[in-house]
């Protein structure tokens, strides 16, 4: 099959290009100008230089494939710079849902996330959006809702949520903080992910391409369950580190993230800080196993890359 991939020079992306590859398939891949190293296996595939603002470069992507992923997202906006949520995860998707139609082409694959929501922040909020919007199309839809992805990201320029933390937290000559809500340190830490590997993820979107079972469907994916105290735990053991932890009022940490948060500098967002101490867990043993996928465990083994990192 031909498959237009929309995100193919970022994280998840990257991998579904590999995952295309070795399942036959050709992926044409919409690249910025400027771009073009970011591809992997560039040799065996299409692509098309434009922008996702712009309908004609999608048109010239989506013309003529079988199928469809969508898997442009962000994690922190810059409204300055027009690095927006709504502009990548719900406009930029539904021209790329409405040119589909045009084109008649029907199998679409979103990648959206684990805890969307209507009344979200504004990263679930615009998550959702893309949602509703594709659900009332006439697609041979299916989206993928996927808790906390790790994973080597090959490169500085892919943000990865384990990369993340070992910057900002574990590497740094500070305690680690345990967040909790409330002012009492009562269950410090303990919200909880259900964290799954990148391989995992792009493998259930390949395999999905042509499975008529996910047609219509969202389909969440996330593995065992992992509190936030656990999380820093084990990715310090992978780098050899002994993290202290402390428990810090979330609260306090937002008040700080509403005023600096708008500064790339600055680590988090307010808005990361409430998705995160919401947890992020989800079950997908019976669609794993149906698929004969066997998830690679959140472990000190499947977090080596982070030593070089």
């Amino acid at each position: 099959m031909k498959v237009a991939l929309f995100g193919g020079t970022g994280f998840v992306g990257s991998y579904i290009v590999d995952k295309l590859i070795e399942g036959g398939h050709v992926p044409r891949i919409l690249v910025r100008e400027g771009a073009h190293q970011k591809v992997r296996s560039s040799d065996k595939c299409e692509i098309v230089e434009g922008d996702i603002a712009d309908t004609n470069s999608i048109q010239d992507v989506i013309k003529g494939v079988d199928a469809v992923i969508y898997t442009i997202g962000i994690i922190r906006e810059f409204v300055r710079a027009d690095i927006t949520y709504e502009s990548l995860h719900f406009e930029g998707a539904l021209n790329c849902m409405d040119i589909a139609e045009e084109c008649g082409v029907k199998r679409f694959i979103l990648m959206s996330a684990n805890g969307v929501s209507p009344d979200g922040t504004g990263y679930q909020k615009s998550k959702w959006m893309s949602e509703q919007y594709l659900k009332n199309t006439n697609l041979d839809w299916t989206i993928f809702r996927p808790s906390t992805i790790f994973g080597d990201p090959r490169g500085q320029s892919r943000p990865e949520f384990c990369s993340q933390l070992k910057k900002d937290l574990v590497s740094l000559p500070l305690p680690a903080p345990l967040f909790h809500e409330g002012l009492v340190p009562f269950n410090a830490g303990n919200f909880s992910m259900s964290p799954i590997h990148i391989n995992d993820v792009s493998n259930c979107f390949v395999k999905s391409i042509d499975n008529k079972k996910d047609y219509a469907k969202i389909i969440e994916l996330g593995g065992e369950n992992v509190t936030w105290k656990e999380i820093i735990k084990t990715i310090s053991s992978a780098i050899g580190k002994k993290k202290l932890m402390v428990p810090a009022p979330v609260v306090a940490v937002k008040a700080v993230a509403s005023l600096l948060d708008r500064f790339s500098w600055f680590p988090v967002t307010k808005d990361q800080l409430t998705m995160l101490v919401e947890g992020n867990t989800c079950e997908s043993t019976k669609y794993f196993s149906e698929n004969d996928i066997k998830p690679l465990p959140f472990n000190i083994e499947n977090l080596s890359y982070l030593k070089d990192s």
